[in-house]
């Protein structure tokens, strides 16, 4: 089982389990979207000592927590699995990385990105738009199967914009991407 060097940061226990089952790695569990001043300190000292890799839930309080933390603690390292990776198999629960397999947990953490410093800004919403992943009927699902190739999750328009520069995705990565949406969308 592959050891993982870093402090994993997940939001509950049910997602630490799951994290087990697929490497051997410690984890830090934020209990939630609930972050205080004591847990900031801590993190930092974990990312002082050993790195962090945050992992948290494809949602709207898993990508809050996520920008809480890398606002805080500068070089944090980010996983990310797609909404679809983190639908709970029974009729009750919320999305999640507890319901991701542990292939998908492995393959999200083999693909880790690292927020720059200081964004430099490689993208505009102008080149989204050309790249119709805004303005078009089929923008959404654009910009969903973008996130999924270049493994930086899904975002509306501005977020994506961000994710972009924040990841420093080349425009070669970027192209290449599109490309790849245009000839599936071709094949359907």
């Amino acid at each position: 089982m592959t050891k993982i060097k870093e402090v994993i940061v997940v939001e509950g226990k049910d997602d630490t389990k799951q994290i087990q089952k697929a490497v051997d790695a410690d984890t830090y569990e934020t209990n939630g979207s609930a972050l205080n001043e004591h847990d900031l300190h801590r993190l930092k000292k974990l990312q002082a000592s050993r790195g962090l890799i945050v992992f948290t839930d494809p949602d709207f309080n898993g990508e809050r927590l996520r920008k809480m933390i890398a606002a805080a603690v500068p070089g944090v390292k980010h996983a990310f699995i797609r909404r679809d990776q983190g639908v709970p198999t029974e009729a009750h629960g919320s999305l999640g990385v507890e319901h991701a397999s542990p292939a998908t947990i492995k393959a999200a953490l083999a693909h880790l990105y690292t927020q720059a410093p200081a964004e430099v800004v490689t993208f505009t919403r102008q080149d989204l738009q050309r790249a119709k992943m805004t303005g078009s009927a089929q923008a959404r699902q654009r910009r969903e199967r973008l996130g999924q190739l270049l493994g930086i999750g899904y975002g509306n328009g501005k977020q994506l914009v961000h994710r972009l520069n924040m990841f420093r995705i080349t425009r070669d990565q970027f192209m290449t991407a599109v490309q790849q949406i245009e000839r599936e969308e071709k094949h359907e």
